[in-house]
């Protein structure tokens, strides 16, 4: 049975300043971005002249609909943890935590699904790069390079295995593949979160 965290934003103390990953994952708004962005701010806020805090966003615009979410996000995100620096990387995430991980920086991921979206099914945006590995050389990469960062990562992903099995072959093989993808990030993830109407859940904790 998880065990549920206390409601609220703040994360304690005891969770906000050790250097492990988490994995926070959820459905649509559920609040799974803001309550990594807090773990962002908490980390920043511990020692504000050594640390800091990268993002790395993974979301392509591929239509007006979805500029205007990115940029509406970028400005919430601006506003919550104005010291959060972002970068983009849609497809070689591992890469990007690699070279943004030090024992000072904490980098946050979001998200793992649009990552996964990318390497499935990748339509081309203007300017985008190809995909040059397939997703399970990718995936085997990114468990690679959480274990072997320096610094913590916190990573955003959704739980969209929770409904009726889809009906379209393509949508199950998606599904199935996130969920897969969950699996391995929980793995080798110090910590699991799921969030459910902005409360957390606790599926997983150093020591348990």
């Amino acid at each position: 049975m998880p065990r549920r965290s206390k409601p609220g934003h703040r994360l304690p103390r005891s969770i906000a300043l050790t250097p492990e990953h988490e994995f926070i994952l959820g459905g649509q708004k559920s609040g799974k971005s803001r309550r990594a962005e807090q773990r962002a701010a908490d980390w920043l806020a511990a020692a504000p002249k050594q640390r800091r805090a990268v993002l790395i966003a993974t979301a392509q615009a591929y239509d007006d609909e979805m500029r205007e979410r990115i940029v509406r996000h970028q400005a919430d995100r601006a506003e919550r943890v104005p010291s959060l620096r972002t970068i983009e990387e849609p497809v070689e995430l591992a890469r990007a935590i690699v070279t943004q991980s030090t024992p000072e920086s904490l980098v946050l991921v979001d998200c793992l699904t649009m990552w996964l979206t990318n390497l499935l099914m990748p339509l081309r945006a203007v300017g985008a790069r190809p995909v040059s590995r397939t997703p399970t050389a990718h995936i085997n990469l990114l468990l690679g390079a959480l274990r072997d960062a320096r610094g913590p990562v916190v990573l955003v992903g959704n739980e969209i295995g929770l409904g009726v099995i889809p009906l379209g072959r393509e949508t199950r093989a998606f599904v199935d593949a996130l969920g897969r993808l969950n699996q391995d990030v929980a793995g080798v993830c110090h910590r699991v979160t799921l969030m459910a109407a902005g409360l957390p859940l606790t599926l997983k904790e150093p020591g348990r």
